[in-house]
């Protein structure tokens, strides 16, 4: 499907505000197609990572992708940047790299005519729609913390003045988990703001290959936009209106509690191996994902496997094992997957059980 064939489905598929129709579930799907044909062109397999990066995207929301060196996480990034008719930025995060650098500066500006003198503000590279944040834990926690009121608020504040920042606006920030020295580790209250952590693996022997093959030879693959800011804008607004029904909302906010070490009708094992749990923002971040998801699979409905597909990216950097648990080798990983084996999926089950009630009760 071209990209004027989507428009024209989109603009088409306008109806009253609360009603969605298979029609607005294909659109996003649509997109997602679309995306993913010309992002095939550069990058060969990652096909979880390249979903729940767009998760992300409709959502809203930021992504923090960590893996090692040579992955192509920044050419992925990039790419994506390339598919969508937006202002890119990419900001390589150093030691020395100041607050100002990223935001921008007021400096003193002389109108030659008059001889008068003023501030002036200097717009950073944050000002841009698609934010690339790499190697974001090379740079200390000062520079770190100027984006927190980006990426929450939309806006940053220089001096006393707030300068809001353009929509749609994403990061997506990479971090390197092999080495330390010469790093700073995100501390927790920024690694909240991400929607998501996503782990970027080894391709298989197969796609290793694919990308051997592709790379060293002479070929020039162009990546067209298929998305403007409008059209993005459009579809962000349509995650929102995806129904969800209570049963989907308590299995998601009964797998964020049981995170919470001491809390009546927790797991005895999440006691003894996580140090600290998610807080509320998962449970959002959870729901608005298996909303975007939906869309993204052809559906107009939420379901549990929805959630469940996307509690670890949305848990993994929002709780906390203890020395015990990584002295085991225990993961927070492997923690989620145990919640999840010990959650029912079944509205009567959920109600039923002893412990779900103490949950929801406390």
């Amino acid at each position: 499907m071209s990209a004027e064939a989507t428009r024209d489905t989109m603009e088409n598929g306008e109806r009253n505000a609360g009603e969605l129709s298979a029609a607005d579930a294909g659109r996003l799907n649509a997109a997602k197609k679309q995306i993913g044909d010309e992002l095939g062109k550069v990058i060969v397999g990652q096909q979880d990572v390249i979903d729940e990066i767009m998760i992300g995207l409709f959502s809203r929301g930021h992504v923090l992708l960590e893996g090692v060196p040579g992955l192509a996480k920044t050419l992925m990034i990039s790419t994506l940047a390339r598919t969508m008719d937006l202002a890119f930025s990419r900001i390589q995060f150093t030691p020395d790299l100041m607050p100002a650098d990223v935001t921008g500066t007021e400096i003193i500006e002389e109108d030659r005519s008059t001889g008068h003198r003023d501030f002036r503000f200097m717009k950073g590279p944050l000002f841009a729609n698609i934010i690339l944040a790499d190697e974001i834990n090379r740079t200390p926690p000062k520079t770190q913390a100027s984006l927190l009121e980006a990426m929450q608020e939309r806006q940053v504040t220089v001096g006393r003045t707030p300068h809001e920042l353009p929509n749609p606006f994403f990061v997506l920030a990479t971090q390197n988990p092999i080495e330390q020295e010469g790093t700073y580790p995100l501390p927790e209250a920024q690694q909240d703001r991400f929607m998501f952590k996503v782990f970027v693996q080894y391709p298989s022997f197969d796609e290793e290959f694919e990308v051997a093959r592709r790379t060293t030879g002479t070929d020039v693959h162009n990546v067209q936009p298929v998305l403007n800011a409008e059209e993005i804008i459009k579809l962000q607004d349509l995650v929102r209106r995806v129904p969800v029904s209570d049963h989907v909302v308590r299995y998601a906010l009964s797998l964020v509690r049981q995170t919470r070490v001491g809390d009546e009708g927790v797991p005895d094992f999440v006691d003894e191996l996580v140090g600290w749990g998610a807080g509320p923002r998962a449970v959002q971040f959870l729901i608005l994902g298996g909303k975007a998801r939906a869309l993204l699979e052809g559906r107009f409905h939420v379901a549990i496997e929805d959630i469940q597909k996307l509690a670890k990216p949305v848990l993994r950097h929002r709780m906390v094992v203890n020395f015990a648990a990584e002295s085991d080798g225990v993961s927070s990983d492997n923690v989620i997957d145990r919640i999840v084996a010990a959650t029912p999926t079944t509205e009567d089950e959920l109600s039923r059980d002893a412990r779900f009630q103490k949950i929801f009760a406390s």
